[in-house]
């Protein structure tokens, strides 16, 4: 007769997150998933690995409010309208967002500053550092000695952050998350893509990514479909990606 798994011997259930460091909903999809995620009673067999998209490749860090008026052609006050919405859609998952004034562009290191958290155990805290240093405080995340200050803050080594950013260390890792990515058909970040199976785009309620723990959990068994994750467009909060490079 079959034999049950015991609950530690459970095959566990992968989620994906791929986000970009300056893309303000990000953080919010993120602090939405984890409110879903707190109430699944089996978050204990949930493994989160954090995947990096670039949105700005290449591009010098400049004005948040100029990237805005020239990528969607608005004027300053419909500039000043966006960023309010994002504020108050920030609050509501108790983030006090602080944009104007801050600045946009390629988050490259950032991103390989992440990864290498990532061997300790510190992704996690690194990347919710540079969120909060970024949206609420005005944080740089494109200098090297405030990056090197927040990844100390959250116990890298200072002498490992130095090497890494004088180095082009995870530059391939980077790079391979957005690639997969682009396979899996993800056209805006955030992207939560559940199992190798299911994808759900854009900052959506908690309950959707409740509804995707749930649906996932059940189907956690099966290997992923030969095309991977069935990722569709970006969801009404999401920001859009580019083509990747």
């Amino acid at each position: 007769m079959p034999i049950a798994l015991s609950h530690a011997r459970r095959p566990k259930l992968s989620v994906e997150i791929w986000s970009d460091l300056i893309c303000p909903w990000c953080w919010i999809g993120k602090r939405r998933f984890d409110a879903a995620l707190a109430a699944f009673p089996h978050a204990d067999h949930v493994d989160v690995v954090l995947r990096a998209y670039r949105l700005m490749p290449g591009h010098a860090p400049e004005p948040v409010e100029t990237m805005l008026a020239a990528k969607y052609g608005l004027a300053p006050a419909q500039v000043d309208r966006m960023l309010a919405q994002v504020t108050d859609a920030a609050a509501s998952v108790g983030l006090r967002y602080d944009l104007p004034g801050t600045f946009a562009g390629d988050t490259l290191d950032a991103h390989r500053l992440v990864k290498l958290a990532e061997t300790t155990g510190r992704a996690h805290a690194l990347t919710e550092r540079l969120y909060r240093a970024y949206f609420c405080e005005h944080g740089s995340l494109f200098d090297h000695a405030a990056l090197l200050d927040y990844a100390v803050e959250v116990g890298l080594e200072r002498a490992a952050a130095e090497s890494l950013l004088g180095s082009d260390a995870f530059r391939d890792e980077v790079d391979a998350d957005g690639e997969r990515a682009a396979r899996l058909g993800g056209r805006g970040v955030p992207l939560f893509v559940f199992g190798g199976r299911y994808a759900v785009s854009g900052a959506q309620p908690a309950d959707a990514f409740a509804q995707a723990l749930d649906h996932a959990w059940r189907d956690r068994a099966h290997a992923p479909s030969p095309g991977g994750a069935e990722a569709g467009a970006c969801g009404p909060d999401g920001c859009a990606l580019p083509p990747h490079a």
